[in-house]
């Protein structure tokens, strides 16, 4: 069988950051990873539950809500996919949506989108003040982000 592009990155030498994962046709999928890899430094369920739960509502409220296919948390618990459609988004947009949102997921002033039990069903690990610390961490980590740092080190 053939390995996954994702286990093909070295994780053992990966930093956060923002990368190209891969392309497929017309998608994009972004790598967007805040911790180390292999070093227990993991985000927990709840600030990876509400990040995802702000930065996808932005996204999909956002000036580029139509490109947006996917956004959500990897399993390894070390950081989230923005999957977009690139004939919508060149690399260079897709790194400045990012900036913008997570700056815009920092400042969030509001209720938890999607936080009841009717819209979610893990709704009570949910924290604003988890996602916006998260935010604010990833906005700093990718501040000077450009496509030419898109490649995996």
């Amino acid at each position: 069988m053939e390995r996954i592009a994702s286990f093909q990155v070295d994780h053992n030498t990966l930093s956060p950051g923002l990368y190209l994962s891969r392309r497929d046709g017309g998608v994009v999928t972004f790598d967007l990873r805040f911790k180390k890899p292999n070093t227990g430094d993991l985000l927990t369920n709840a600030e990876m539950h509400s990040v995802e739960h702000i930065i996808a509502t932005l996204l999909r409220n956002g000036r580029a809500k139509d490109a947006v296919i996917y956004f959500g948390p990897m399993g390894c618990q070390t950081g989230f996919y923005l999957l977009f459609d690139g004939g919508q988004l060149s690399l260079s947009d897709g790194v400045e949506l990012v900036k913008e949102t997570f700056a815009a997921g920092a400042a969030f002033d509001g209720p938890m989108p999607g936080k009841s039990a009717a819209e979610c069903g893990n709704y009570i690990n949910l924290d604003v003040a988890l996602a916006k610390k998260q935010c604010a961490y990833y906005a700093e980590v990718i501040r000077d982000w450009n496509e030419e740092r898109l490649a995996y080190q």
